[in-house]
């Protein structure tokens, strides 16, 4: 694992208003993710992961704190600049897949690369190269609806892997999956980390604590225990 690490949440805290409650979503973070890590957050339903993963991917910006990709600050980015970011560096696998229900499979992969300006072609070659490592490429011409649970979310981890992202965040990704899907969810997981590739899973099942090197417990906002290693 590269010891510089590339992303750093510092004393970040996200508030939600909701009439006049004020939630702390995120409270006080601070979390070092290392190029190469394969981290788990642990927590039960409304303890903050999904805000958290939020927050690292830069699709909502802290109340207070900083979020660092690479030296950068992501909340003095604008909102072009944040989506080119995302587009570019983040992949985001989500428990209720995302999938567009008008697209077959091989263009839900592609949706990434066409909003990265690569020419058709190009979209093609690297959504099949894609959709072969996830082993789905029987079910091209298929859309979301006439999928397993298991392969709708294969395919949304080829699209969020389409883009060769420097860091893969995953909401969820086996809570919607039998414990036969899951375990072939959780191999691929760790397939892909041993390619190489960054990867932070949120989740409330114990079982995906073995496919990660290092867990963190997450509670009422508050990670428990170090958030550096």
């Amino acid at each position: 694992m590269n010891d510089k690490s590339f992303i750093q949440l510092q004393q970040v805290t996200k508030i939600y208003h909701k009439g006049s409650l004020e939630i702390k979503a995120v409270n006080q973070v601070s979390l070092t993710i290392h190029s190469g890590e394969f981290l788990s957050i642990m927590g039960p339903s409304g303890c903050g992961k999904t805000s958290l993963l939020h927050l690292l991917g830069g699709l909502e910006p802290p109340t207070i704190g900083e979020v660092i990709f690479n030296d950068v600050d992501l909340a003095k980015m604008g909102d072009r600049e944040l989506s080119h970011f995302r587009n570019r560096n983040v992949g985001f696998v989500f428990q209720s897949y995302n999938l567009l229900a008008g697209l077959k499979v091989l263009e839900n992969v592609m949706l990434p690369l066409h909003y990265a300006g690569y020419p058709k072609q190009v979209c093609q070659q690297r959504a099949l190269e894609a959709v072969r490592q996830l082993g789905v490429e029987t079910r091209l011409d298929h859309y979301p609806a006439e999928l397993s649970g298991g392969e709708e979310q294969r395919v949304a981890i080829a699209r969020a892997l389409v883009t060769k992202p420097q860091i893969l965040l995953a909401d969820e990704p086996t809570g919607n999956l039998d414990s036969a899907n899951r375990d072939q969810i959780l191999d691929l997981f760790r397939k892909f980390h041993a390619l190489g590739t960054t990867i932070l899973l949120v989740s409330h099942d114990p079982k995906v604590t073995t496919a990660a090197q290092r867990t963190l417990q997450m509670m009422d906002g508050q990670l428990k225990g170090n958030g550096k290693a």
